[in-house]
Order: C-alpha cells, then sequence, then structure tokens
C-alpha cells in the first residue's frame, strides 16, 4: 500500500502548493487518479517517486518511509521497484528503440546488461509488436508506437509499482484503449501495484478504484 499523511511540498519561488491530509492507495490494484488541471497529480506522482521530497509528512510505500530516505537511497529504490511511464515519453531521441528500453540498466548498477536482460527487452518489445522496429531511432516512430517503447522501459525490471502520467494523453481513442490494455494485462501478469493519472473518463471503468484528486487536497 501506498500511504501519505499531512503532506506539503512547495516548488521554490512558486506559489502553488499541493497539500494532501491523507491517501491511501491498495496494493497490488490499478488506481486511476483524477482531478483539474494544476492540482498537482503529476507533482503527486513525483514525490511517490522520490523525484521530489515534499517539505512537511510522509510517504510510504509498503513498509518504507521513502520521503525522509536520502537521494542515492531514493534513486535505488526507484530503479529497482518503481516503473515509470510519462505522458511525454521521455525516451533518448539518438538510441535505439532497444536501447532505450533497456535504459535502467545503463543508469543504475542494480540491473545488469545480461543476455536475459536484453532478451526480455526483446520479449516485451515482441509482445507490443514492435519486433521490426528494434534497431530504429525513436523518432522515426508514431506517437503510439513511442509510448508503447516507454512502457516497455517502464516494465523492464519487474517493477511492484508502476507510475503513470497520462501515458494515453496524446493518442486517438483506438490507441489509448490498446496502450491502456497493455498496461492493465502487464499488471495482471506481474502482480503489481498500478498508479495513474487520467483526464479521459472513459477509461475509469477499467480500473479496480479511483481516486478523486480534489477530495484529498487539504483545504487551507
Amino acid at each position: 500500500m501506498i500511504s501519505i499523511q499531512q503532506l506539503n511540498f512547495q516548488f521554490p519561488a512558486s506559489n502553488f502548493c499541493l497539500s494532501i491530509d491523507e491517501l491511501k492507495i491498495n496494493a497490488l490494484k490499478a488506481t486511476a487518479i483524477v482531478g483539474p488541471s494544476g492540482s498537482g497529480k503529476t507533482t503527486l506522482l513525483n514525490l511517490i517517486a522520490g523525484l521530489l521530497v515534499p517539505d512537511q509528512g510522509q510517504i510510504h510505500i509498503a513498509d518504507r518511509l521513502i520521503s525522509t530516505e536520502s537521494d542515492v537511497k531514493r534513486r535505488q529504490f526507484r530503479l529497482q521497484n518503481i516503473g515509470m511511464v510519462f505522458q511525454n515519453f521521455e525516451l533518448i531521441d539518438y538510441l535505439s528503440v532497444l536501447d532505450n528500453v533497456l535504459l535502467p540498466c545503463r543508469v543504475g548498477s542494480q540491473l545488469k546488461l545480461t543476455s536475459a536482460i536484453k532478451d526480455k527487452a526483446a520479449g516485451l518489445l515482441d509482445t507490443c509488436g514492435l519486433t521490426g522496429h528494434v534497431k530504429k531511432s525513436v523518432t522515426k516512430l508514431s506517437q503510439g508506437e513511442r509510448q508503447r517503447v516507454a512502457i516497455c522501459r517502464a516494465l523492464l525490471t519487474s517493477p511492484s509499482l508502476i507510475l503513470a502520467d497520462e501515458p494515453t494523453g496524446n493518442l486517438d481513442p483506438v490507441t489509448s484503449t490498446s496502450i491502456l490494455g497493455m498496461l492493465l494485462e502487464a499488471v495482471a501478469e506481474l502482480p503489481t501495484t498500478f498508479v495513474m493519472v487520467t483526464h479521459d473518463h472513459s477509461l475509469l471503468p477499467k480500473f479496480d478504484h479511483v481516486v478523486d484528486f480534489n477530495q484529498c487536497l487539504a483545504t487551507n
């Protein structure tokens, strides 16, 4: 379970402040987070991932108090346990499709670049229908194909937690449904906890739980 209590966060030199009294997200379930633009949903995902640190409050992932750990420990935990899918994909343009998927092996020492890992990456790409694109630059891919590459990268480490920020936001309805189906299928097979920010309410029936972000925000 993800548990957040009495959280406060503010970017330097910004008037925006994220305050959450309490939020709990069930383990091994698919949870959608909905709410207005600019309310802090992306910031919340980055706080859960340890990319940001709250000014006050606690963030537990299972029995681990991630919000008080050092930068090094949060990074190690993230590389080993969290798969992130970003709305703008965050792919490296000068790398091939395969090398983008294998990126977690190159940015940390926790996952060794073995033949088994390469086979796993190839298998993920095959499942996503990208076998013929393995050596291509990601700049040659469509938006839907780029998102599939990002999902393969997130799944490479068999993470216990997947955080997805509007992964279908720039895609057409058919591709959106396909992308979400791939993520939910992976969640069921691993199994893993899946948290996704979305504005597309048509996707909500596919989730185990839906969190209205407005109801989580502390009132001042």
